[in-house]
Formats: structure tokens, sequence, C-alpha cells
């Protein structure tokens, strides 16, 4: 900052490289007496050019935020013991993840194991005398060749079509299963001994019962959402399976008394794509009452869908009961917001308890469940830490515990975001936000930047973007919207575009150029458009079929369905969206593919693609690169290396660095 000629300290715009200044709390957790809140935040080392979390933890009475881990590690997923005296936490400290425990009154944290695995779902039994999660252990556990040597095995024997996963690599051999941990003999215990991925575990309240997750049909791979809900004795036993209707099933949960299971999921285990509303659904644990849908009416999905660039989605927040076990806590995401909502366990419309223009991206209830502890963003806010009430109008009633990313405030000059609705071409409301430049003047006539979001069924909300900030800075009006097909809206939306990619959803985004263009501050001959995986998608579309846009940058895309079928981590889970499989559509596929329509571009185009981009690959890339090149259309491609399909929200910070100012120098070049 400097000094403007009455001495005032005037801020500077945004830039870059303030990622290295965020501050980013994420898995939250509410003590047994609600009097405390263990989270960690996460930085990004400027000097070692990585991320680090620690674990912090808040003390709502004295109003007290102590840091009770130091050091440049990754600690994450803390779990209070049921009295509230330890904290459990995972962490990868040199390239080894161990559970540890610390005293919920601080003090140095004690490791219990380290294990050479994945690990999740971390929680104590009753007792506090053992720990239960789920595990999978990294190939080296089990390939004698990779044991002790860091270059990769002689060759990988690959069997299944879930053998590569996007940011993760190649997946281990080994499965999740359920373990338990003895915190006095350090003795590991295996409780789910079969062949397949058990995961998602959870005790039940007096931590005689585990609740789990598996895929059993003869074919998973191909029917991915064919998951059962077993349980089985803490102590080890024999699994019992409980019946409930064909399809998915995430974050199962006993009720307090025991005698049900509240899940995520629903009825129709074909559609894998994001169109059939997930609900909050019921099962008795002998089966009886049967497994039903809570809330049939409520035509949103039960999951967090908004995305940012600011942390990883989070997509699958677990559901909570409260203590009397009548209400249901989950997180919806509706028309640009993610709220807290609770439905009845009984069954009924769901109340929204924290209603804002907002996006809350993590919660926890404890204890009487009285009090919820949320992960709070908004349009100019990353992340901080509040606590509300559980009854509806929580948000009257809000207490902020963090002040995080206060630079933001008092040393930049945000940019200011406004939210509009404007008609498609058959009357159809979308929503969107129009990012303005500094010192922003309507008289004056801007250049514009249409930002398209992925998924395609996510959506776009009142959220913090670093993106939308930065580019909004350099001067460009910054315009970003939620065309049909993508989240927030309901199952008809996100339905309208299915069999027909590049129809409804191109009409939308050029009624968003269009609305923008008619704005007298714009400069209608000065517009770009970009956008990442759908959004590179719809990007590779729109330039194909309009002259529209001076310039375009398309980022991790998919340009051939065909080949995307069997390049990406997950091609083969959009059959449906194509009316079936390349070999029995092939026009359908040809027809939907921006490839084909390659011969009518004349935008100049940059392509961004990551090297271990796993779902979209990086063929994808090359093939649009090499024929446009070969077409003599202006054209250029960035490649990061070692980087996968999120480096826009979590990829190496001087690469993320490196993709914003490229995107900044092509439009500065050719808008």
């Amino acid at each position: 900052m400097v000094r403007n000629k009455s001495n005032k300290l005037r801020k500077r715009p945004i830039k870059a490289e303030d990622i290295f200044n965020l501050k980013l709390p994420l898995s939250v957790a509410m003590s047994p007496d609600e009097k405390k809140i263990a989270y960690n935040l996460e930085i990004i080392d400027k000097e070692d050019n990585k991320y680090y979390s620690n674990l912090h933890v808040y003390d709502i009475n004295n109003k007290i935020d102590t840091q009770f881990t130091n050091g440049k590690y990754y600690d994450n997923q803390p779990v209070w013991s049921s009295d509230g005296k330890k904290i459990a936490f995972i962490s990868t400290r040199d390239k080894k993840t161990a559970i540890y425990i610390i005293n919920a009154d601080g003090g140095a944290e004690i490791k219990i194991k380290e294990l050479d695995a994945s690990i999740s779902d971390l929680q104590w039994i009753p007792d506090n005398s053992k720990l239960i999660f789920c595990l999978r252990y990294n190939d080296s556990h089990y390939i004698k060749d990779e044991k002790k040597k860091k270059e990769p095995p002689v060759f990988r024997h690959i069997t299944k079509m879930f053998y590569k996963y996007d940011g993760s690599g190649f997946v281990p051999k080994d499965t999740f299963q359920v373990y338990s941990l003895d915190l006095t003999t350090k003795i590991l215990s295996k409780l789910t001994k079969n062949k397949r991925d058990n995961y998602s575990p959870y005790l039940s309240s007096d931590g005689k019962w585990i609740v789990y997750v598996s895929n059993r049909h003869a074919n998973p791979d191909i029917n991915y959402q064919y998951q059962d809900l077993f349980i089985i004795p803490s102590k080890s036993g024999k699994e019992k399976k409980i019946t409930a209707p064909a399809g998915p099933k995430e974050m199962p949960m006993f009720s307090p008394d025991g005698k049900s299971i509240a899940y995520i999921g629903h009825d129709n285990p074909e559609d894998g794509m994001g169109i059939t509303n997930l609900h909050v659904w019921k099962v008795g644990v002998s089966g009886k009452p049967k497994a039903r849908d809570l809330m049939p009416d409520f035509d949103r999905m039960t999951i967090d869908l908004s995305i940012t660039d600011s942390g990883d989605p989070g997509f699958f927040s677990p559901i909570m009961w409260s203590k009397d076990g009548k209400r249901i806590f989950f997180l919806s995401s509706d028309t640009g917001t993610t709220n807290l909502f609770y439905v009845p366990s009984k069954g009924g419309k769901p109340t929204r308890i924290f209603k804002g223009k907002c996006h809350i991206k993590s919660y926890s209830v404890n204890g009487n469940t009285k009090k919820a502890a949320l992960v709070y963003s908004d349009l100019i806010q990353p992340g901080q830490i509040i606590t509300c009430p559980t009854n509806y109008g929580g948000e009257k009633n809000v207490a902020s515990h963090t002040s995080y990313n206060n630079f933001l405030k008092s040393k930049v000059q945000l940019c200011k975001t406004k939210d509009v609705f404007f008609k498609s071409f058959d009357g159809t409301e979308i929503q969107g936000w129009i990012v303005y430049p500094p010192n922003f003047n309507p008289k004056k006539k801007y250049p514009s930047i249409l930002e398209i979001h992925g998924g395609p069924r996510v959506q776009y909300a009142y959220t913090f973007f670093h993106e939308m900030q930065y580019l909004a800075s350099k001067g460009y009006i910054v315009f970003y919207s939620n065309p049909r097909g993508g989240a927030g809206r309901g199952k008809t939306w996100a339905e309208s575009i299915r069999g027909g990619w590049g129809e409804l959803d191109y009409k939308d985004c050029m009624a968003a150029a269009d609305y923008l263009e008619k704005q007298k501050y714009i400069n209608p001959k000065r517009m770009g458009v970009t956008g990442g995986s759908y959004g590179g998608y719809m990007t590779n579309w729109l330039i194909g079929h309009t002259n529209r846009f001076k310039a375009a940058v398309t980022q991790r895309s998919v340009v051939d369905l065909k080949s995307f079928f069997g390049s990406s981590d997950c091609g083969w889970m959009f059959k449906n969206e194509f009316k079936g499989p390349p070999w029995t559509n092939p026009e359908n596929y040809e027809k939907c593919s921006p490839i084909t329509y390659f011969k009518n571009i004349k935008t100049p185009v940059l392509i961004i693609h990551s090297e271990n981009d796993l779902r979209c690959n990086i063929e994808q890339a090359e093939q649009m690169f090499i024929m446009l090149k070969y077409m003599n259309k202006k054209v250029e491609m960035i490649r990061f290396p070692g980087e996968p399909h999120g480096l826009s929200r979590h990829g190496r910070p001087d690469r993320r660095i490196a993709r914003l100012n490229w995107i900044y120098k092509w439009f500065k070049k050719y808008v």
C-alpha cells in the first residue's frame, strides 16, 4: 500500500501472488460440551512453495484461539474423544501418514500409529480406548519390488476399470477396509475382511456396532452406484446386510438410540451423473421400518455443490443427528448458496437453519446439538469459523470466532461483485455474477471475460473466487453464470442437457454474452471467454459455433467425447449423458464433440492443461493443439507437468500463479 495526497492509505489491487496470504479453515469439529471448536487451518508457504495445515482450537467462552500443532506438516480431520479431553487427528509428516492424539488443554501431540496408507473417517469408541477408521494400504505394503525402491515396478497388471483416479494416480491394489486401533497396546485390528472396498464407517452411540458401505455387485466398475449398507460388531464378527433400495449410499449414521440408520442416497442406480436428487434416507437397523426418502418433495441435493478456487470442493459433507434423534442435519446447495438444513427424522419438509448469500463449506454439531460450528465463505471472505443455533433463523444469532484474511479488507481493493438474473432465449431466468474492475466508471467501455463453470453438475455461488477478483483487477468486467445442466436448481434443471450437450447450455451461455453486451459499459468488440473441464468443453463449443469472442482460454477441457470415454478415470460414467456408449451411438458422440467443429474456429485460443490430469486426459489438449495448428489457426498450449485436474484449486502454488498470469497475458494480447 501507498499513501495518497491526503496521507490516507491507498489500497492495492489483488494479485495472483495473494494466494500465499490466504488462510483457509477446513475440517471443523465441535467439542462434546459445545464450548470449543477444533479445526485445521491451511496456509501456503511461499519459500517452500507448499501447502501446510496445523490444528487449532477455539475456546468459545473465553474467545481464545490457540494453535495446537506447529511445523511444516499437514494435520487434518480432528475428532474429539467422547469426554472432550483429547483430540485425535491425522497428519502427514516426512511423507508418512500417522494418527496422532493431543490433549484438549494443549501440549505435545503423541504419535499413536504410523501407516503407509490412506486414512479417513477417524472416530473414538465411546469409552475412548480405541479408534475406528477406514484404511487402505499403499502398494508398497503389498508389492515386493516396490517396497525398497523409489522407482516404479517392472509392470502394472490392470484388471479393473477404476485403476486410476485423478489427483491420486494409480489406485493401490489394496481395498478400503474398516480397522480398530487399541490405544493402549497399539494393536491394529482389521474388522472387515472381504475383497471389496468397505468404507464410510460410523459407530453406534453405545460403540457396539459399526455401519459401513460396500458395493458387492458382480460388476462394480460399471454398476458403481449399487452400494449396500452393512453392520458389523465393533469387536469384530460376522457382517449383516441391511436391506435398502439399490442406489448410491454415502455417509451412513446411526440414530442416537441405535435403532435406525440415516444415509445420503437415492434409488436410481443407473443415474451416476448428478441428476437424481441425493436425499436423506432412513432405514431400521433390522431392515424394518423399510428404507425411505425422508424428503421426497425436496427438489435439491443434500450435498455441497458450490465450487471455488479457495480450497478443494467438499461435495459429500456428513449428515448428523440431533441429540434427541428428532432431526438430521445436512448441507444443501440452492440457487448459488450452500446452507445448513435439517429434516425431521420422521420425514417431512426440510428447514433451512442458516439462510444467506453464502457458502457453508463445512459444519459440525456435537453433544446437545444446540449449536453448530460452520466454515463460512462469501463473495469477499474465503473462510471463517462461526457458530449459530441449530434452529430456524440461526443466521440471526451468529457469533464470529476468527478473523483470517483481514488483508483483503485492510490492504486490498477488492472488486465489487453484483448478483443478477437475466433471461435466456426462451425466457428462462439464469443466475449470474458481474465483477467490476477497481475504480469502475460506468461511463467508460470495458473489455470483458465470460467464465463458464465445470461439472457440469456443480454451481457458481456466493463464495470467494480469487481468479474472478484477479482478472477484474486487471481491468476486465468478469461475468460468470449458472446455465442449465448445472446444480442448485433442481432435477429438471440438471437433466435438461442430457443427451445433447451444446444445445440448451450453449444458448444459455450465449444469452449471458448477450446480457453482458447490452450493458452500456461493455465494449462488444473486446469480449473473451474461458472455462475449465466442462467449462473448457463449452469454451471449445462456443468458439466452434460463433466468432463472438476476440479470444478464448480453454482449460483442462474435453474435445473428443469418444476418446474421453476411455482415457478419463471416469469417462464411461457419462454413457447416459450421450444415449449410450460410443459404439452404440457414434453419431451423437460426434455431434456433441467440439472437435467436430474445429474447422470453424477463427478465435485465437490458448490451451491450458495439466500433464497428470486423469479426469480430462492430456490427449484431449494434444488433439486440439495439433488440429488447430495444422489448420493454421491462432493457437498456443501451456502444459503443467506433474499437476492433476484440480490445478486451479490446489495445484503447486507457483503453477497456480503461472496459470493465472498466462490467462491474463492471452486476454491482454487479443482482447
